[in-house]
Order: C-alpha cells, then sequence, then structure tokens
C-alpha cells in the first residue's frame, strides 16, 4: 500500500511538472475541456466507483482548494463523503491496531505432523482413524480431525470408507456376555484350501484363533469347542452366548459341548452376516492386514502367521470401540506436551514387515 502511494506520488509530482511551461490560457482550455469530459462521464454514470488510490489524492488535492472555489467545482463527491472515506479508514487502522491474537487451537507441533506423515506413508492402507489409535497408543494426544487436515494438506487421499454393520436389536445389549465364531478359507500358493476357526469377544475384542485345517470335520470343530470352554474358564470369562452361522460344520454335538460349559447357542439367519456382523469384520481385517499381504506356504505357516497376527491384535492394535486401546493393553499415560517436540519413536517389524508396530524409544 506505501510502495503504490509513492508512485502514485511520484507520477503526479512529474504531472504537476508538465504545466509548469504551459501559459495560462493553455491551463484555462484543459481544464474546461476536462469539465466537458467530466460532464459526459456523470450523464453515463450515475454511481462511480472509487478505488482507494483515488479517495486518497482525491481527498490530499481538494484539501488544499479554498472553500468558496470548492463550492464552484463539479465535484463527484460531497465533502460528506470525503469526510466518511477519512473516518473508514481511521476505523480500520485502529480494528488493525486493536486486533485480537489469534484464538483456537495451536497449531500441531513439527514432529507429530512428521510422524503422521511417516504412518501414513508405511501403512498405505490406514486411514486416518486408524493413525490417530496409533497416535493414542504411543500416548500423544492429539484429534482425529486434526490427523484429517494433516493429511489433507499434504495431497495424501483418504482410505475407502468401509461401513461397519451392528445387529442393534441383538448387539447393542449384553455385549459382555457375548461370543462369536465363525469359519472362513484361504488358499495356499499351490492352491489347497485351509479353513480357520476364529472366536472373538464383543465387550473386550480379544480374538482367539483355536486351529486350521484343509478338512473341517464335525469331530475337529468338536474338539475347537472344547478347547475353547478351557480356554473361557482359565480366563475367567462370563460370556454367556455364542453366536454362530448356520454352517454344516456346526454339528449338535458341538452346541452340547457349549451347553454343558452354561454357553447357550445363538444361530444367525441365513445369508444374514450382519447378524454376526463382528466377527465377519474381523475376517475382513485379517484379510486385509495379513492374508491379503502374505504368500502363505502350506498349514504350518498359515498357523504361525494368525498366531503373531493374534498376538498384535491383541496386545497392540488399536480399536476405536475400546477408545483406541488394545483388547489386553489399555491406553498409556499422555505424555507431557514439551516431550512431544521431540519424539524418538522405532518401528518394529513382525511377520517380515508385513506388521508394524511403533514404540518409543528407550
Amino acid at each position: 500500500m506505501l510502495l503504490r502511494l509513492a508512485y502514485l506520488a511520484v507520477t503526479n509530482t512529474f504531472s504537476f511538472i508538465r504545466l509548469l511551461p504551459m501559459s495560462e490560457r493553455d491551463k484555462e482550455v484543459e481544464i474546461l475541456v476536462l469539465r466537458l469530459q467530466l460532464a459526459i462521464l456523470q450523464r453515463q454514470n450515475a454511481k462511480p466507483a472509487f478505488t482507494p488510490d483515488d479517495r486518497f489524492l482525491l481527498s490530499g488535492l481538494l484539501y488544499h482548494l479554498p472553500l468558496d472555489k470548492l463550492r464552484l467545482l463539479q465535484l463527484l463527491v460531497r465533502p460528506d463523503t470525503i469526510l466518511g472515506w477519512h473516518r473508514n479508514f481511521l476505523k480500520r487502522r485502529h480494528a488493525v491496531a486493536c486486533a485480537p491474537r489469534r484464538r483456537g487451537r495451536p497449531r500441531t507441533v513439527r514432529s507429530i505432523r512428521a510422524l503422521v506423515l511417516r504412518l501414513a506413508r508405511e501403512n498405505s492402507s490406514w486411514g486416518y482413524r486408524r493413525i490417530h489409535g496409533e497416535l493414542a497408543a504411543l500416548g500423544i494426544k492429539v484429534a482425529a480431525s486434526t490427523v484429517w487436515e494433516i493429511l489433507k494438506e499434504h495431497g495424501i487421499p483418504p482410505a475407502p470408507e468401509r461401513g461397519s454393520a451392528t445387529w442393534a436389536d441383538f448387539l447393542g445389549g449384553p455385549a459382555d456376555a457375548l461370543l462369536a465364531c465363525d469359519l472362513f478359507a484361504t488358499r495356499t500358493l499351490t492352491g489347497v484350501r485351509l479353513y480357520v476357526f476364529a472366536v472373538i469377544e464383543h465387550a473386550t475384542r480379544r480374538i482367539r484363533i483355536l486351529g486350521v485345517t484343509a478338512h473341517p470335520a464335525a469331530d475337529w470343530v468338536v474338539q475347537l469347542g472344547r478347547n475353547l470352554v478351557m480356554d473361557l474358564e482359565e480366563a475367567s470369562s462370563r460370556a454367556k452366548l455364542l453366536i454362530r452361522d448356520r454352517d454344516s460344520k456346526f454339528t449338535q454335538a458341538f452346541d452340547a459341548v457349549l451347553a454343558d460349559a452354561g454357553l447357550e447357542v445363538v444361530i444367525s439367519g441365513g445369508r444374514m452376516p450382519r447378524m454376526n456382523s463382528i466377527t465377519e469384520r474381523w475376517t475382513q481385517t485379517c484379510r486385509r492386514e495379513l492374508l491379503d499381504r502374505t504368500l502363505v506356504w502350506n498349514q504350518r505357516h498359515l498357523l504361525h502367521a494368525l498366531r503373531e497376527f493374534e498376538s498384535f491384535y491383541n496386545g497392540h492394535r488399536p480399536h476405536r470401540t475400546l477408545g483406541q486401546a488394545a483388547p489386553l493393553r489399555p491406553l498409556p499415560e499422555l505424555i507431557a506436551g514439551a516431550q512431544t517436540l521431540r519424539l524418538d519413536i522405532r518401528r518394529q517389524d513382525r511377520l517380515g514387515g508385513t506388521l508394524h508396530k511403533y514404540e518409543h524409544a528407550a
């Protein structure tokens, strides 16, 4: 603004110098011509627009004219208009000088922003919610919306939205007493189909992978049911209900084993995966984070990978339902604000880098 005014002052000074060698007659003729042009423009445009520079120069020039001369000039503005410009100018200057300090949350420190970008870069399938959970597991307090804004600012697209459905009429109640099980299949590099039997607790989201086989016979499923009952007794579980689908591998003998242990079996409807949505969701997570990224050689290799994933899932992976805690690990104490200025985060790779675990350096 000041440079612009200085430029206008210099150009008008040269214009004034140009008038010095002119005679009085030439000046009067030029004034008449300018007045005629002004009258023509006033007839064509009833309300002219003034730029800030026009207002500044017009006010400065009219200030040096006597009052009797001002009354004779055909001006585009009135004296009240010029005074109004002056008041608005002072008001803006006062508003800038007395402007309050910036309010709202402080800007996220650079180390946290760098860590968010690092997590997004090293884990392409993680959305902002998953990254927010990993930060919470490290004791770093930051809002999920802040993570989203950091990713958006750096042009990192969000992960595909994945809806999670719940069976509200049943699952919204006694979650502490609910278990759910399911059999899902995967294939090895040689094309062999293997079946995985897993059980999940609704309240804690703890997963139990009970077995893997290529031939899921009824006796095998019954034996896994006995193993499940022993694990629940050892963990002092309060589960009372078990959800399963209508797979023919779940026989009456399997239901009888659970009934003897005080577990009531609830059978979901046919082709209604939402009635067992938590198990279906975990199966999707297992495929996306493990099976789709692992070349399975045989049954032994698959069981080893599933055991590692079970330990990682129960002991570290954050869960939104649990407030970003893990099933068997509560959230740590929040680190102080000064400690976030220099974060030393180390990554531990599991299963050859398929799973990433982040921890503070010792």
